[in-house]
C-alpha cells in the first residue's frame, strides 16, 4: 500500500512485481483490460478484505490505521459530492479525479461495485469488530442508494448495474451492454437483509424479496441445479427465457451469493421456498464446484456440472479468485444454517492482539444478524472458564493489560427450535424433556439424550411431550428403532403429546411401539 500522510489516505498498489535481482517493482494503476491505466474502486474495496477479516480476530490496531484511511481515500476522491450521491468507479492514477479523460470509457461512471461492494468486502466486518456509528452510517448511505437507484422492474427482472454520473442508465458500456450478472443480484439480495438486521429498514427486507422472488425463475437453471453468469436483461418479442450473453456456464462465487443470499432469506423470514433454493444451490455447488482429488475449487463448469478447465480459467488462482468467497461461503453458510434455520449452537475463536481492542471490548457478533436473535452462553480464555461477557450485547470485557491470549465464545440461538432434556431416571424408566418441533436434524439430540440414559441403566423410555410441537417420520422410525435395538422389554412412551403428535404415530401404525398416555 501507498500511506499519503498529507491527504490521510493511502491505496493499495494494483501489483508488485518481483525482479530477477530480487527487488521490487510497484504496479499503481490496474493492468486488467476492463480497468486499464486506473485505479479501480473495487481493487481498492478488495485489498481490505483479508485484513478487515484479521482485524475481526486481533483487534491489531495497525490494520484500523490502515482501514480508516482507505475510507478517507473513498470518501475524498471516489465519492459523489454532488446532489447524485453515490461513489464513482474509476479515478485516475495520478490526479485521483474520476471526471479524467484518461479514464475513457470508464469516465465518471458509478456501478454494482463502487456502491455495493463495500459491505461484504470490509464495511460489515469493521462495523461488527468496532460498533461505530459512523461505519453503520457508511452501510446506511449505499444501500439506500442501492434501493433509490437499482430497481429496473419496469424495463427487466433485473437490477440495472451501471451508470452515468447522473445516475442514468449506461447499457453500452464494454462486455456489459444491457445484460444482467445473475451473481451481483443475489448478491444484492443477501447484503440487503444484513442491513435490514443492522437498522430495521423495510425497504432493503422489501428489495430483497423481490430479488429472491425473481432471479430463480429468470437466472436459474431451474433442471439441473446452480445460477447463471451473464443473461439478456431484457427478453425479446416471442422468448421465454433470457437468452446467455455467450455460454451457459456456471461460475463458483455467483453459487456462493446465491446459497448466502437464500440462507438469510430463510433464516430470518422462516419461509421454505428460501430454504429450497439455498439447498438446491449447495448442492449443485458440493456435487460439481469442489475438486475432490486435487483440492480446491474449480472457477467454472459447464450447465451440467462438468468442469470448465480451458484458458485462464483452467486456474484455481487468477485476479479475480483466490481464496475470498470460498472463505466467505464456508464462513457465513456456517454461521447462517446453524444460528438461523437449524438453531444450533456455535464456537468462535478470538486472538485479542495485545495493546489493541482500544475500547478494551470484544464484539463477537459473527455477522448481521436479527436483533436479539443469539447470545453469549460461555465464554472461555486460554481454556479457563471466563464470566466478564454481556450476553445480549455480544460483547467480551477482556482482562486489562492482557497479553497473548485465545478467546474461545459460544454463541447460542435465543430461540431454539428444538430441545432434549434427560431429566432423570426412576426405577429403570428414564424421562426425557422434549421442546419444539422435531425434524430430522434434532434425532442426534434425541439420540444423545437416549444414550445418556442408558449409560444410567434405564429400561424404559417416557418422552414428556407436552411442549413437543410435532415429529417428523424419521423420529418416529428412529424410536422404534432404538425400541428394537434395546430389547423386546424396552418401553417408549410418550406422554401428553398433542394431536398432531398422537396422529402421526398412529398413522405410521407404531402405537403399538410407542404408548401415548
Amino acid at each position: 500500500r501507498f500511506v499519503d500522510a498529507g491527504e490521510d489516505i493511502c491505496y493499495w498498489y494494483h501489483a508488485i512485481d518481483i525482479k530477477p535481482n530480487g527487488g521490487e517493482q510497484k504496479i499503481l494503476a490496474s493492468e486488467f483490460g476492463d480497468d486499464y491505466d486506473a485505479l479501480p474502486c473495487y481493487e481498492q474495496i478488495y485489498a481490505l478484505a483479508g485484513p478487515v477479516q484479521t482485524y475481526r480476530i486481533t483487534g491489531d490496531p495497525a490494520i484500523l490505521d490502515d482501514a480508516h484511511r482507505t475510507i478517507n481515500l473513498f470518501n475524498r476522491f471516489y465519492k459523489d459530492h454532488g446532489e447524485a450521491g453515490g461513489y464513482f468507479s474509476h479515478v485516475d492514477p495520478i490526479t485521483l479525479d474520476p471526471r479524467a479523460d484518461t479514464l475513457g470509457h470508464n469516465r465518471a461512471r458509478k456501478n454494482w461495485n463502487s456502491v455495493g461492494d463495500h459491505a461484504p468486502a470490509y464495511l460489515i466486518n469493521l462495523w461488527l469488530a468496532t460498533g461505530r456509528d459512523d461505519y453503520a452510517d457508511f452501510l446506511e448511505y449505499t444501500f439506500d442508494t442501492i434501493t433509490a437507484r437499482f430497481p429496473d422492474y419496469d424495463e427487466s427482472p433485473f437490477v440495472q448495474e451501471k451508470f452515468h454520473e447522473d445516475w442514468t442508465k449506461d447499457q453500452t458500456w464494454g462486455w456489459q451492454q444491457n445484460r444482467a450478472v445473475v451473481g451481483h443480484n443475489l448478491k444484492i439480495a443477501w447484503n440487503l437483509m444484513r442491513m435490514h438486521s443492522l437498522r430495521g429498514k423495510e425497504a432493503c427486507q422489501d428489495l430483497a424479496e423481490r430479488i429472491g422472488g425473481l432471479v430463480p425463475d429468470h437466472g436459474a437453471d431451474r433442471q439441473r441445479g446452480g445460477w447463471y453468469d451473464v443473461v439478456e436483461r431484457v427478453l425479446e418479442p416471442g422468448q421465454k427465457f433470457h437468452r446467455y450473453a455467450w455460454h451457459d456456464r456456471k461460475a463458483w462465487w455467483q453459487q456462493e451469493q446465491g446459497i448466502l443470499a437464500y440462507l438469510i432469506l430463510a433464516g430470518t423470514t422462516g419461509k421454505d421456498d428460501y430454504l429450497r433454493y439455498a439447498r438446491e444451490g449447495a448442492a449443485f455447488y458440493n456435487a460439481w464446484f469442489l475438486d475432490v482429488d486435487s483440492g480446491g475449487i474449480y472457477f467454472n463448469t459447464l450447465a451440467n456440472g462438468q468442469p470448465y478447465a480451458l484458458g485462464t480459467e483452467r486456474g484455481k488462482g487468477s485476479h479475480s479468485m483466490a481464496g475470498y468467497h470460498s472463505f466467505e461461503l464456508c464462513y457465513l453458510a456456517s454461521v447462517y444454517s446453524n444460528l438461523l434455520v437449524h438453531k444450533e449452537p456455535m464456537d468462535f475463536h478470538f486472538r485479542p492482539t495485545p495493546g489493541g481492542n482500544l475500547d478494551g471490548l470484544l464484539r463477537v457478533q459473527p455477522d448481521n444478524l436479527p436483533a436479539g436473535s443469539v447470545k453469549i452462553s460461555d465464554v472461555w480464555i486460554d481454556g479457563l472458564d471466563y464470566e466478564d461477557f454481556d450476553a445480549d450485547g455480544l460483547t467480551v470485557t477482556l482482562p486489562e493489560g492482557h497479553g497473548d491470549i485465545r478467546v474461545r465464545v459460544r454463541l447460542t440461538p435465543a430461540e431454539v427450535r428444538f430441545n432434549a432434556d434427560l431429566l432423570g431416571v426412576e426405577n429403570g424408566t428414564a424421562r426425557i424433556a422434549r421442546t419444539g418441533a422435531l425434524g430430522p436434524h434434532d434425532i442426534k439430540y434425541v439420540d444423545r439424550a437416549l444414550q445418556e440414559a442408558l449409560a444410567k441403566g434405564a429400561t424404559g423410555l417416557e418422552l414428556d411431550a407436552v411442549e413437543l410441537a410435532s415429529i417428523c417420520p424419521e423420529g418416529l422410525r428412529f424410536l422404534v428403532f432404538r425400541k428394537q435395538k434395546a430389547g423386546a422389554d424396552f418401553e417408549i412412551a410418550l406422554a401428553g403429546a398433542n394431536e398432531a403428535v398422537a396422529d402421526a404415530v398412529r398413522a405410521a401404525e407404531f402405537d403399538e411401539e410407542i404408548t401415548l398416555i
